[in-house]
């Protein structure tokens, strides 16, 4: 497995919600596996893809604020391995209604949850493979009871609770149990079904060679069942449950005044030895779950466990905030210890410190290069490919937080002089924006890093109205969908000669028309 990983790759950066689906949103089924596909005969093996946890419309449906860092998301659960089961009929999945190139939450969610529970009506939920689910998911007991509290009290915040179930009384928990027993079942149902579904799909990739790219958000929503299983890990008001201090990030490229993410803080510097012990172990079974799914994992906001922003709950924005020392190295040779050593990639941008740097290299994690962070006229650039002191990191055009290569390139934040230089890096001549997406891919994939990933938008060339998220901004992100035409064999076919150009295929090799292959020059 090390020696696979330590190969030259390339893949594709596209969230499982925006692949083709007739249900108005990517899915688990046959959506992915066309995806897989495309990505074989692309040259790529590796499929990166944000969080897969529950979302909620009241954060805009974003994969990083899930009510769950363990459970998986109904949503992504395919109708169509439904009907293939059995489960359900073709009839109740035929429709027409929803748009190809991006997601409506409430039309998805209305429609997907009215489906399941048709599913759950016809489901034996005395099978032996269900029992031993849910005797084996240590966490399924309190996401089932605390989504069947979220539907008793309209989706209120567990701190809204009645004092005893938001203290988690025991004997109170236990006759909520009883009376939404048929809920508390459903919601295993929705677990053990997205778990099947992606354990085939996880097979599937093996098949192809595609090793699959999980995303870790450091912190866990405050109104989530994390928090409010495991109260005394966060910093939160033990009178009204509220957090005290609050996680983000300061000022940066993305925003003037920060980004006020609301997370609770863990109290990582606690003289709780109990409390130290238990978030350890929250953290271990974080990390056995994700590479139960996933091949790697990458960590977003990777500084935080050397050190994190703290912001008082009081404050509006996140300018006045501090750093606080985290857990460091001691966390990571805590979490060795039980299940050795990680295949993570460190997402260390922003203000990045030498201590950060020496976390991250101490365990030899892979950091991330973003391309579009270096041309700022700057030669020392450390995002510049000719700056790069190490393979061991992974190279990006844009992340899910940048707006798409075309739509940046054309920007306002690009003068004609810099987009002039940023030509003159890929070796072209012409200087507007035509073909700029496939410049820089090149780029990428020509540079020592060891892994290269481009968002799905960048292979397509697409534009600004097309990118995943706006940090800052509150809604109409995470919406966008890539309809099935756009997967072209033309597209698979010019990525897997530039992949293979610079030595980062592994199947076998096509025969290529040399005379069709981009030239590195105009």
């Amino acid at each position: 497995m090390k020696e696979q990983l330590n190969k030259r790759a390339s893949g594709i950066l596209a969230h499982i919600s925006s692949l083709p689906s007739p249900h108005g949103i990517g899915d688990i089924g046959h959506s992915a596996y066309r995806f897989i596909d495309f990505l074989a005969n692309s040259g790529q093996t590796l499929w990166q893809f944000l969080p897969t946890g529950p979302t909620k419309p009241i954060f805009d449906n974003s994969p990083y604020m899930s009510s769950s860092a363990f459970a998986g998301s109904p949503l992504l659960i395919s109708l169509d391995l439904l009907v293939e089961n059995g489960l359900l009929g073709e009839q109740h999945v035929k429709t027409t209604e929803f748009s190809e190139y991006h997601t409506d939450y409430k039309k998805v969610a209305f429609f997907k949850s009215n489906r399941l529970q048709l599913a759950f009506k016809q489901f034996d939920t005395t099978s032996s493979s269900f029992q031993q689910f849910k005797k084996a998911t240590h966490w399924l007991r309190d996401y089932t009871l605390f989504m069947a509290l979220k539907e008793e009290y309209r989706q209120q915040g567990w701190f809204s609770w009645p004092e005893k179930l938001a203290c988690r009384d025991q004997t109170a928990m236990k006759q909520k149990e009883v009376e939404h027993k048929e809920r508390v079942e459903y919601f295993a149902f929705e677990q053990f079904v997205f778990s099947s579904q992606w354990m085939q799909l996880r097979k599937a990739a093996k098949n192809k060679d595609i090793r699959l790219i999980g995303d870790i958000p450091i912190y866990a929503g405050w109104d989530s069942v994390d928090v409010w299983a495991n109260q005394s890990l966060f910093t939160l008001d033990k009178t009204n449950h509220a957090p005290t201090q609050v996680a983000g990030v300061p000022p940066d490229y993305f925003s003037k005044t920060g980004q006020r993410w609301g997370n609770p803080l863990y109290r990582w510097n606690t003289r709780d030895k109990q409390v130290h012990k238990q978030l350890y172990s929250w953290w271990t079974e974080r990390f056995r779950a994700i590479f139960k799914m996933v091949d790697i994992a990458r960590v977003d906001h990777f500084r935080g466990f050397e050190a994190y922003w703290s912001i008082p709950a009081s404050e509006k924005t996140a300018v006045n905030g501090k750093w606080i020392k985290g857990p460091g190295k001691a966390f990571f040779n805590e979490i060795h210890k039980t299940l050795g050593p990680l295949p993570l990639i460190a997402e260390d941008l922003g203000e990045i410190t030498p201590q950060v740097i020496a976390l991250r290299d101490a365990f030899d994690f892979p950091g991330m290069k973003i391309l579009q962070f270096g041309f700022d006229g700057n030669r020392d650039n450390a995002f510049l490919p000719y700056n790069f002191n190490s393979p061991n990191s992974v190279i990006y055009t844009g992340t899910h937080d940048n707006d798409t290569t075309v739509g940046w390139f054309l920007s306002d934040k690009i003068n004609d002089r810099r987009r002039k230089e940023i030509k003159q890096f890929c070796n072209r001549k012409q200087f507007d924006g035509s073909d700029i997406h496939k410049d820089l891919i090149y780029l990428a994939l020509s540079s020592t890093s060891r892994y290269a990933i481009f968002p799905l938008q960048d292979i397509l060339g697409f534009g600004s109205d097309c990118k995943m998220n706006s940090p800052g901004s509150k809604e109409g992100n995470w919406t966008w969908r890539c309809a099935s035409r756009f997967l072209s064999s033309d597209v698979s076919d010019w990525l897997y000669k530039q992949s293979e150009l610079f030595g980062r295929c592994h199947q076998k090799s096509k025969t290529i028309d040399n005379d069709k292959m981009r030239a590195p020059h105009a």
